[in-house]
């Protein structure tokens, strides 16, 4: 990846937006759940609106991607990774509600923590090899080639005489390029 510091930092940076986006996600929740909203609804809403947070300062601050350029892609891969830690925190407050159904707010929202604990790994791992895996570095170089003759420079590498420079090599004005000195 070309985030300075490769998988090392990037585990730093992915800890700390997780960090932020656990504490919205569960912030939400909590705020949802103890005003009366379905525990299902509260959770599903809450981890849609922190992972859109998450999916947009990871791919900024974790790894390196800037613009436009495929974001919505991105976004849209995000939302199906999105799919995991939903089935994790879903599946969790089901058999909570199965085994406690008077459960309170605290103990769900650890029960959710919990869930999302556990799907993190499989979201930094699909997150750096599918989402922004066009960000690797490129390899390195291969070796030089081995020496031999130059090539004869062929007539088309001589640009006509009539040519003109580009406009932003000549600073506006046209430039006649130098003399051909092959054939005159």
């Amino acid at each position: 990846m070309t985030v300075a510091g490769g998988l090392p930092r990037q585990l730093v940076r992915f800890a700390a937006v997780g960090l932020v986006s656990t504490a919205v996600h569960l912030g939400l929740f909590a705020t949802l759940a103890s005003a009366g909203v379905a525990s299902q609804l509260a959770n599903g809403t809450a981890l849609v609106i922190a992972t859109i947070g998450n999916t947009a300062a990871n791919r900024w601050w974790t790894f390196g991607v800037v613009g436009r350029h495929r974001l919505v892609t991105h976004h849209g891969q995000a939302l199906l990774i999105f799919a995991i830690t939903w089935v994790a925190s879903t599946a969790a407050l089901a058999v909570l509600q199965a085994v406690h159904p008077a459960a309170s707010t605290t103990s769900q929202t650890a029960v959710v923590a919990a869930a999302n604990i556990a799907s993190t790994v499989l979201r930094f791992v699909a997150m750096r090899s599918w989402i922004f895996r066009g960000r690797q570095e490129p390899p390195a170089p291969s070796a030089p080639p081995a020496l031999s003759e130059p090539p004869a420079p062929s007539a088309s590498a001589v640009p006509p005489a009539s040519a003109a420079a580009p406009r932003h090599l000549s600073r506006g004005r046209r430039v006649r390029p130098p003399r051909s000195t092959t054939g005159r």
